[in-house]
């Protein structure tokens, strides 16, 4: 289930691209994180208490705010194979915080499947033809180390309150962040919105962000922080297929070669830990006991 968060990520371009008003990617990402944190806000009926007042800010701003007003400002000063290929690092970058945050050992075989990942991805996305951009480069790597600090912040933490709760402070929080950006960044809101705008920013609210954060904060405790950022290398497997299936794209050998690449790593990546809870289920069951 958690899983489905990337996968829906994933479709993020194609929305975009084919549903959106041109040119307002602040607007976006507001549109997407404040109704969305509002709307599971008023369906929770739950605040934030003590110090999860500055903790729900400081998450919504990693996780939301920040990850997406540098990535759009990635996306705008690079091609999105460069863009895309940095924010694989992430799962690297998740390795080293939780093993001084949290605990999680950093192995060598999580160094092996965060570089198998980025290879992946590289094949899957990065174009020869490709230009740097100091600018966009540094807004790349600050967003995915945002998202990736804020991913080990969230396993850190904890969750005071049911998971949809602290989405919507999240969600909230980071929303609040980025409507004043849009509004300087781009201006006044539009005056006319067509049926297709109204639903691309519906699907990318509901969807998109208030289900797929809920999904992806859920997991986020239920599993390793290292195996959650894996499972965001999913995005640009998606986002390419939609391209190839909506958009009409053309898709070499070496982006099929890039997909797989990437699909064998998470498979790879959770083998053991399916072994070891296979072979011993009285260990598993005296868990849950405790529990």
């Amino acid at each position: 289930m958690t899983a489905v968060a990337p996968l829906t990520w994933g479709t993020t371009y194609a929305v975009t691209t084919e549903l959106l008003p041109p040119d307002k990617p602040f607007l976006a990402a507001a549109v997407r994180a404040l109704p969305a944190g509002l709307l599971l806000l008023a369906a929770t009926r739950r605040l934030p208490q003590g110090a999860w007042w500055w903790k729900a800010a400081l998450l919504g701003a990693l996780n939301i705010g920040m990850f997406f007003a540098l990535l759009f400002i990635a996306a705008h000063r690079l091609p999105g194979g460069v863009a895309a290929t940095i924010g694989a690092i992430q799962p690297l970058l998740v390795a080293v915080l939780a093993s001084r945050w949290i605990g999680e050992r950093l192995t060598s075989a999580k160094i092996v499947a965060a570089a198998a990942g980025l290879a992946g991805v590289a094949l899957l996305v990065l174009q020869s033809e490709a230009r740097l951009d100091a600018v966009g480069v540094a807004a790349a790597l600050g967003g995915t180390a945002s998202m990736a600090a804020g991913l080990v912040l969230t396993k850190k933490w904890g969750q005071p309150a049911t998971s949809l709760a602290v989405t919507s402070w999240q969600l909230t929080a980071g929303g609040l962040l980025l409507v004043p950006l849009a509004l300087f960044a781009e201006g006044p809101l539009p005056t006319q919105l067509s049926v297709l705008n109204l639903a691309g920013y519906a699907y990318l609210s509901l969807v998109g962000t208030a289900l797929a954060y809920a999904l992806w904060f859920r997991g986020l405790q239920l599993l390793p922080a290292f195996s959650a950022s894996l499972l965001g290398l999913l995005s640009p497997v998606v986002a390419t297929a939609m391209g190839w299936l909506v958009l009409h794209q053309q898709l070499s050998p070496g982006q099929a070669a890039g997909a797989l690449l990437i699909l064998g790593t998470l498979v790879a990546a959770n083998l053991p830990r399916r072994r070891t809870a296979e072979l011993t289920p009285s260990a598993d069951q005296s868990i849950r006991k405790i529990g």
